[in-house]
């Protein structure tokens, strides 16, 4: 068998690439729902401490 029939049938790492193909995937997904998901907490966040200050300026304001 020659050498390039053998490196076109051999699929030792075959599998290893396939895992590490998926956990990329897996990573960026994470990575932009991530992204998303904080800028919507640092929104909601924003908008509590905001309403905390509006209450607290018109119990204080004789």
């Amino acid at each position: 068998m020659t050498l390039v029939s053998r490196l076109w049938n051999e699929e030792s790492g075959q599998g290893m690439a396939e895992y590490g193909l998926i956990l990329a995937l897996v990573a960026v997904i994470c990575i932009v729902g991530f992204q998303f998901l904080g800028k919507e907490i640092n929104n909601k966040v924003d908008a509590v401490g905001d309403e905390i200050v509006k209450d607290r300026s018109a119990t204080t304001t004789p």
